[in-house]
Parts: C-alpha cells; structure tokens; sequence
C-alpha cells in the first residue's frame, strides 16, 4: 500500500472501461471508514454518471475534458442537512449553522475524499482532482440540486487510466515537516527548499513562456493571482452565507 501512496499520479485521461457497481459500493464503504467528527459523518457524495450531468458540470470546473471523459465524476460534499433533519425529529435542536460547523463538515469530507482515492488507486483506477470546486461552487450547486446547509468541497474524476504520466516535484521533507515546534524558515532554507522545483526544465518553460523573471512569480502574477483569489473568496463566502452556514449573530458582525 505504502508503495501506491509513493507512487501515485494524477490521472486525467481515462479509458472507456466502465467501473463496475460492486467495486463502486466496495470504495464507498472503504471511504465511509475515514476518521470524522464525533461520528457525525456529515458529508455526502453526489456520483455523477450521466453524460448529461458531466456536461451541466463541465463550465464549473473550465471546461477541463476529464469532466466530461471520466466514467464517473463524484462532488464530496460538507454536509449538515441530513443531521440537522435528524436532530429536529428526535426532539433535539441543532446548532450547526456557523462557521466551526461548516470546518468540521469540511475537513471530514476530505478525509472521506482522500480515503477514496487512496482505496480507488489501490484497485488500478486512477484519479484527478479538482480544486475548482470551491471557485465555482454555486454553478454546482445549482446542477446537482444541493439543499440549504450542503456545500461542495472537492470533486474526483474516475477512471481506468489511459495515461501513464510522469510523477511531478515535491518540496523535501526538511520544506514541510517541523519537529515540536514550528522553525521559521531562513532565506538559505527557502533556496535550498526550492532549488529543485526552480531547477526543473518545465519550471523553466514556465518562466520564459510567462515572461517572468521567477517561477514564483508565474503562481504570484498568473497561477493564483491576488484579484482572482479574493473574487473566488468573495463568492465562496457568499456560497457559504446562501447555505446556511452563518448564524445570525455572525452576519450582522
């Protein structure tokens, strides 16, 4: 198992071998064993199948073609509704409309996602995900018919791989892991960090094809620019409001 973490890739091209509704059921139950809160489990999984529905999706996401291409797309969601209708008719009142409780809906929900795809790669399928899923979380929403105090997170694409592609970088480990306490990086360590990934030929072409002098500019000034983010965040957060998450003592702060 050990050695699939290792060596896992992102898979964006998939083959027309369907995933059979055994093996599906078998990475949901695996899935559902994920750590979470209090064994509230508040998340779901929408498991889009449909050509039809992959293409309502598809503009969320920027029209990537693995939306559409993939067998199988699922949209993991921070997921309060089904426990607050379960409070309400056992005579309980919930409380969950804040912010602390849409962390803890998300947070679970993405160990439920990286649990399936951990179990996913380990049956020969392959997986992609899809960040865009919060920049554009109303869109869908509106096409997989989210209720009040649900909200998408993170979204997978699956299939059998058709691609075998090259692993990319990762920072060391000295980049990442702090032992006891938090070490305040010196700019020596930043060199030494990044000297790999600034190295790489492809981090290279990065640069030049973006007239840029660094690569951390080409992530500053055209990856993840400060206007697209706070716009993104403006309406992750007007997402977050429309679905419940913000009590009313927190909206009038």
């Amino acid at each position: 198992m050990t050695d699939v973490l290792k060596n896992r890739t992102t898979i964006r091209k998939y083959t027309d071998q369907p995933i059979a509704a055994e093996l599906l059921n078998e990475l949901f139950e695996v899935a559902c064993r994920a750590a979470n809160t209090g064994n509230m489990q508040v998340y779901s999984l929408v498991v889009s199948q449909s050509a039809t529905i992959k293409q309502a999706l598809a503009p969320a996401h920027f029209n990537q073609p693995m939306v559409t291409q993939a067998p199988i797309v699922i949209t993991f969601c921070a997921d309060f509704n089904r426990f607050n209708q379960w409070c309400v008719q056992r005579d309980a009142k919930p409380g969950y409309d804040n912010f602390l409780s849409f962390m803890t809906a998300a947070i679970d929900t993405l160990l439920v996602a990286e649990h399936f795809c951990v179990a996913a790669e380990s049956k020969g399928l392959g997986t992609c995900y899809l960040g865009t899923t919060i920049y554009n979380a109303q869109q869908i929403i509106d096409v997989i018919h989210l209720p009040k105090y649900v909200v998408p997170m993170i979204t997978l694409t699956v299939g059998y791989p058709a691609e075998t592609p090259r692993q990319v970088d990762r920072l060391p480990l000295e980049g990442v892991v702090h032992y006891e306490t938090y070490q305040e990086y010196t700019p020596e360590d930043i060199d030494r960090i990044y000297e790999y990934k600034e190295s790489l030929p492809e981090s290279k072409q990065f640069v030049l094809e973006n007239n840029k002098t660094s690569l951390a500019q080409v992530f500053t000034d055209v990856r993840y620019t400060k206007e697209a983010n706070e716009t993104f965040s403006s309406m992750f957060l007007d997402v977050l409001k429309k679905q419940g998450f913000f009590c009313q003592n927190n909206a009038k702060q």
